[in-house]
């Protein structure tokens, strides 16, 4: 049985190693900056940039797929791009403040990301926020792999990986020429809608700061290839023993076989269509042996599918840290409809300056070496808008009502809240090693940096009597310290939790009774499906969220809600996932255990229920 990647590195601790390979960003192109509270890698101003207005092309993700994002920020291709932690999104407040003060937004922003459920969520609310504070701001989300398909797929779709490159170039090199937001966004959709991609891989990797474990059965097999693996380690759709010959012919089948109903998202006619060919090393692949692998693609190509690509491009440009594999990307050219200079072919062309790309810095940006940087200063309107968007809900409008307060008693919240949470930390081992075995082990630790954040802010700061005000503060702690899709989750339903209890003063001040507690989670409830499609039965935390939320609007009994969400949770162990991560894992250890979420969410609701004595357990109110 063969072992992962290998685990031996340079750098051990995950945070600080994410922090210093920004850091080198900037020493690498001297035309960019960093935002290193944010982890924020963006563009700085120039005469050329400021004489000339332009979209902003803002990404980003998890760390861990260099030299995306933050080696694609330079003129020409990326404004500004967001980081996480190793293979978690970044949080919404880190991307809101990317656009709020580290890009120019007088032509508008273009948000581009890949579709993994966090980054869509955490994006996509961070886009909105913006909107609600006048930027003109839209969202494209990349879904290139033919790895996943449509019935495996479902309510996820497919998984975003390296063809994203050539819509961020493409994309980037139409603003530069000063085209519109709409303009930009279309093309960078047409770019999706005529891509495709796949990966193969010949080892799982190894996050850095993580425990090493023996060989297990879920290890590749010396003479195994897996086929479609995803870049955070996600199991792919078949491994099988072949050599690169038919290794190439099964991938490029996927991609192409029309007859393929499941797989066939793109319609290439290799007589008539114009192509550009992307191949791309997952990161442990020698530069010889990509050669190699890149000459048996255009080979087969030509060969099989009578495919002969307008461009090739080869390298490292999409990474799964040091991913022992490849993946091949095929762009069908279409028509961008806006005439000379801005063809599919001529923006892939154009020149850019990031790092990432090939021959990206100009010799005159060395030699003027920049040195201004960028921070906006949120005033006059700016700072109304942005005030308020710390008091609503995106289009939630707070100040055109007359709220009061919503009472607690401050001791017995802060009594509950510190129960819920250090059984939260108790069980971090179990999240994590459910989550090991359905998804890439983060969830526990996201939890956990939550949770003792929480803890922290409780100790420091006094705890209000305004339960509105105590789940705002709660909020942001959330936002800024957890990352990934649960992050992004409890977040939404925080800011909605908020209001709903706001609204349930608003011609006096009331106690946060039970019945009270519970008009306003319900609004949560109704606020996060709008963001999200999860629903009980898709093996996700909303497994033990509406159970919980369910049972207080009937009974208003907090321990009887608690023990709804904890059985809600064991309910998920033998449930088949519809949406997140796990749907990608193709081994059967998820029949096994509960659903990570669901399980880290019913520990901190039944720790907050411990805390509420008799039969029938009240919130905490005055």
């Amino acid at each position: 049985m063969a072992n992962a990647a290998p685990a031996k590195h340079f750098v051990h601790d995950p945070t600080h190693l994410v922090n210093r390979a920004l850091e080198a960003a900037t020493h690498t192109n001297p035309s960019v900056a960093l935002d290193a509270e944010n982890k924020i890698v963006y563009l700085r101003p120039s005469a050329n940039s400021q004489a000339a207005p332009r979209v902003s092309i803002v990404s980003g993700g998890g760390a861990g797929h260099e030299p995306s994002f933050a080696g694609f920020v330079g003129d020409g291709f990326l404004a500004a791009a967001v980081s996480g932690t190793i293979f978690a999104s970044p949080n919404a407040e880190q991307i809101r403040r990317c656009i709020l003060r580290r890009v120019p937004r007088g032509k508008g922003v273009l948000v581009v990301v890949m579709n993994y459920t966090g980054d869509v969520l955490n994006f996509g609310m961070a886009v909105e926020k913006a909107r609600a504070s006048g930027i003109d701001a839209e969202m494209v989300v990349v879904a290139d792999d033919v790895g996943v398909g449509r019935q495996q797929g479902g309510k996820v779709g497919r998984r975003g990986i390296a063809g994203t490159v050539l819509v961020q170039k493409i994309a980037g090199a139409l603003a530069a020429q000063g085209a519109s937001l709409q303009q930009v966004a279309d093309v960078a959709r047409l770019v999706c809608a005529n891509l495709a991609s796949i990966g193969a891989s010949l080892a799982h990797v190894h996050v850095p700061g993580r425990a090493l474990t023996g060989p297990t059965d879920e290890d590749l097999k010396d003479s195994e290839v897996e086929i479609g693996m995803g870049i955070h380690n996600e199991a792919g759709s078949e491994r099988r023993e072949v050599d690169l010959p038919a290794l190439v012919k099964n991938m490029l089948t996927k991609l192409l076989d029309p007859s393929d109903k499941d797989r066939s998202f793109i319609n290439i006619n290799g007589q008539q269509d114009k192509t550009v060919l992307l191949v791309n090393n997952l990161g442990g692949v020698s530069p010889l042996e990509l050669g190699g692998v890149v000459a048996e693609v255009v080979e087969q190509l030509d060969k099989d599918w009578k495919i002969k690509p307008e461009r090739v491009l080869s390298g490292t440009f999409m990474t799964s840290l040091n991913g022992l594999g490849f993946s091949v990307s095929l762009l069908k050219v279409a028509d961008t409809g806006l005439g000379a200079g801005k063809s599919l072919l001529e923006l892939l062309d154009a020149p850019a300056e990031a790092v990432g790309w090939a021959n990206a810095v100009r010799t005159k940006t060395w030699q003027e070496r920049p040195d201004r940087t960028l921070d906006l200063d949120v005033t006059g309107d700016d700072a109304v808008q942005s005030s308020n968007l710390e008091r609503e809900y995106f289009s939630i409008d707070f100040g055109s009502q007359n709220l009061t307060e919503t009472l607690v008693d401050p001791a017995l919240a802060q009594k509950a809240l510190e129960a819920g949470l250090k059984q939260v930390i108790a069980a971090e081992p179990e999240v994590t090693k459910y989550d090991t075995i359905v998804g890439d082990g983060d969830c526990g630790i996201g939890l956990r940096r939550g949770a003792e954040a929480l803890l922290t802010m409780l100790k420091e700061i006094e705890t209000p009597k305004d339960a509105a005000v105590l789940v705002n503060n709660i909020t942001q702690v959330v936002e800024k310290e957890m990352d990934g899709t649960s992050g992004a989750i409890y977040a939404i339903f925080l800011n909605a939790l908020s209001h709903g209890l706001r609204i349930q003063s608003a011609k006096s001040p009331t106690a946060a009774t039970a019945q009270n507690w519970a008009k306003a989670l319900e609004t949560s409830v109704e606020a996060l499906s709008k963001y999200t499609p999860a629903r009980p039965g898709d093996r996700t935390l909303v497994d033990a969220l509406y159970p919980f939320v369910e049972t207080m609007a009937k009974t208003g009994d907090v321990k009887s809600a608690a023990q709804a969400a904890e059985v809600g949770a064991k309910g998920t162990k033998g449930m088949k996932a519809s949406l997140g991560r796990t749907v990608y894992v193709g081994t059967e250890g998820w029949q096994e255990v509960p659903d990570p979420g669901a399980h880290g969410l019913s520990q901190f609701l039944s720790g907050l229920a411990s805390v509420f004595g008799g039969s029938r357990g009240e919130l905490p109110h005055i």
